[in-house]
């Protein structure tokens, strides 16, 4: 068998896209089909049949369902930490990929066989949330390897067909899943996703021969953790507590951890409140929906079906947003920066709770609405996460230096995390219920909004980038001063 390919192919002018990024794009859609088709009926699955004998009331057993999930979903957005830094550091993505794509596949051959033990189902829980998690920040990274000076022009089209993907497969399990629990059971309808997921392995493998594999660097001497342990050894040395990392680390890994703690001290305080209500509409938002009239004219939605218009909706206002309604501000002189957009966002999502939590008053007085009223709150909350969640990504990403943008991208991966907890815990706790709980959140994301918008009245927007990306970075602790704006 040939070995893959350990450097990148010749600088010729190309066209077209590398022979590897089909292999790429058809793993990435049959993985997100396998993720979102389990997920979006786990709240479900958890309500109607395993909890069922565990836990008779219907409202603690609710209660208890939405906590797992979120708990699930915590791991899941954890678990990159470790996948990422295992591949940069030790194994590679490629190896990374393909062993924890192998535990992902058990995971969800676990969730099959025990839909009736709830020992074996958390466990298959576990095991998608080591995989998926693992191999969430390997994937996407993987795509930008394979290109060169040669075919670098492809690199934004390519991106733009692999978040088209994710959302392609994401549209469809939420359509076709929930009726496959309903119709076939759950051994079926978590059987799929795996089934999925095992084609999504075979695809990567099958690729092996065309990657280029960029080799892991090993331990870095200079690396954040190391920064922060040095400064607060050598305490009390500079204007600023890192300062006193100078004496073991160059100037540049100091700032980069400076720049690491002013991006963090804008987003770990508010990022979190709109993963809190987004990651809702997988149990929340479900469970609203079990309580409304399914039928829309001759068609029988399922309770998490709903899902189906976020991803749809998203392939729609994205190229709608950035072709015309941010243009038009511009135009106006009132231009949507990152740091106008996500506070916006976070106000935009505490709207979408707003309404959502006057239907649930309106269900709570003993009127059954029609689950086609969701349609006004999810299109609210996806229109929230494109300035939020989009732009934040983003914005974690050019507002550190090169050494430090892996470290960003884990903390932005985190504020997801820390948001599931806590909604888990809220849940098991059983604070809120019924329509408090969306006002609740609803408060917590305007809070947020206002805050996060007087901070970033304050914040100097710094975009670190690299003019040439085949020499050496000159000054990696300040990005040039053309870049430089507030």
């Amino acid at each position: 068998m040939a070995s893959p390919s350990t450097a990148a192919p010749p600088a010729t002018s190309s066209a077209r896209f590398p022979p590897q990024i089909p292999f790429i794009i058809g793993n990435e859609a049959c993985e997100r089909f396998s993720f979102y088709g389990m997920r979006n009926i786990l709240t479900v699955f958890l309500i109607d049949y395993l909890l069922r004998n565990a836990v008779p009331d219907e409202g603690a057993r609710s209660a208890q369902a939405k906590s797992l999930m979120h708990l699930f979903m915590a791991g899941v957005y954890f678990c990159p930490l470790l996948g990422g830094y295992l591949a940069d550091r030790w194994l590679g993505k490629y190896t990374v990929i393909l062993s924890l794509s192998l535990v992902y596949c058990l995971g969800h051959a676990c969730l099959a066989i025990f839909e009736n033990n709830a020992t074996g189902f958390y466990a298959g829980l576990i095991l998608i949330s080591l995989g998926s998690g693992g191999i969430k920040p390997c994937v996407s990274a993987m795509v930008g390897d394979q290109f060169n000076e040669s075919n670098k022009h492809l690199v934004k089209k390519v991106f733009a067909i692999f978040y088209w993907t994710i959302n392609f497969g994401s549209f469809f399990a939420s359509l076709t899943i929930p009726l496959t629990l309903k119709h076939y059971g759950p051994a079926v309808a978590f059987g799929i996703p795996g089934i999925l997921m095992f084609i999504a392995t075979a695809i990567f493998w099958a690729g092996r021969r065309h990657y280029v594999m960029v080799p892991p660097t090993g331990p870095n001497p200079h690396s954040f953790l190391k920064v922060v342990g040095s400064a607060l050894r050598h305490r009390g040395q500079g204007s600023h507590w890192l300062d006193g990392a100078t004496k073991e680390h160059p100037a540049e890994a100091v700032e980069g951890a400076k720049a690491v703690f002013r991006i963090s001290a804008l987003l770990l305080p508010t990022i979190p409140f709109f993963w809190m209500l987004f990651d809702q509409k997988a149990s929340t938002w479900v469970i609203q929906a079990r309580a409304m009239d399914p039928q829309v004219g001759p068609v029988t939605f399922q309770p998490s079906q709903m899902q189906f218009v976020n991803p749809a909706l998203v392939m729609i206002l994205i190229p709608f947003l950035v072709g015309v309604v941010y243009p038009a501000f511009q135009r106006s002189g009132w231009e949507l920066t990152p740091l106008r957009r996500m506070p916006l966002g976070l106000a935009v999502g505490a709207l979408s709770y707003a309404i959502a939590g006057y239907y649930q008053v309106v269900i709570e007085q003993g009127t059954t609405l029609n689950i086609a009223w969701q349609l006004l709150p999810y299109i609210v909350l996806t229109l929230s996460e494109i300035l939020v969640s989009t732009t934040g990504l983003e914005f974690a990403y050019t507002q550190a230096p090169r050494e430090m943008k892996g470290i960003m991208q884990s903390i932005w991966l985190l504020t997801s995390s820390l948001a599931n907890i806590a909604v888990a815990i809220a849940a098991a706790l059983n604070v809120f219920t019924g329509s408090g709980q969306f006002f609740f959140y609803g408060g917590l994301a305007l809070l947020a909004a206002v805050g996060m918008a007087l901070m970033a009245r304050k914040f100097e927007v710094r975009d670190y980038y690299q003019l040439d990306t085949s020499g050496p970075v000159p000054d990696r602790a300040q990005p040039p001063l053309a870049s430089m704006s507030k």
